[in-house]
């Protein structure tokens, strides 16, 4: 069985978006072998469809450049959607439907953790249905101060729990928190 982990990159302000302005201050040596391991340690990458239409462009242009930006688009890839019919970035397939019940088979398969980048949707559908089985937040060291009610990590939705497993600080300063959540009695 594997595995479904979620990286998300955080401000302390709770900021998921708006990377551009704050998260490329906190990149070091440190956090590109942590990214590396974390990439390279998966065989697939499971997104929403906005996530997909960031992603696919930017990685496709990066094509060559370097093996991570080569692992991203070799990678296979799962898009929930309920307006894509289909997906033209390599190896990705589209899911619509019974979201919960497919992702559920792809656990049930054989190989490495299936990666997802960011905390939305899909996120909170995983949580519903007991299918995340850890949350890594990357805790940037910086009050972004431009986060909307949407763009924080969670609003309006039920109370998720969690066990911290383990953490990691990084020369920057930035922190990598890995919980996992905590089964429902």
């Amino acid at each position: 069985m594997r595995k479904i982990v979620n990286d998300t990159m955080m401000t302390l302000d709770g900021d998921i978006s708006n990377m551009q302005d704050w998260h490329f201050d906190f990149i070091g040596d440190d956090f590109m072998a942590t990214a590396r391991e974390r990439l390279f340690g998966s065989d697939s990458l499971i997104m929403g469809r906005l996530t997909y239409e960031g992603f696919a462009p930017a990685w496709t242009e990066r094509a060559g450049t370097d093996d991570f930006a080569d692992r991203m688009n070799e990678i296979q890839k799962y898009v929930v959607s309920s307006t894509l019919s289909e997906a033209d970035w390599t190896n990705t397939e589209v899911i619509s439907g019974d979201v919960a019940a497919r992702v559920a088979e792809l656990k049930e398969q054989d190989g490495q953790p299936i990666l997802q980048y960011g905390f939305g949707d899909v996120t909170r559908l995983l949580l519903d249905n007991g299918l995340l089985d850890e949350l890594r937040v990357w805790l940037h060291p910086v009050l972004s101060g431009k986060a909307e009610p949407s763009e924080l990590i969670h609003r309006d939705g039920d109370q998720y729990n969690f066990e911290l497993a383990s953490s990691d600080v990084h020369s920057t300063g930035l922190i990598l928190l890995t919980y996992t959540p905590v089964k429902a009695a």
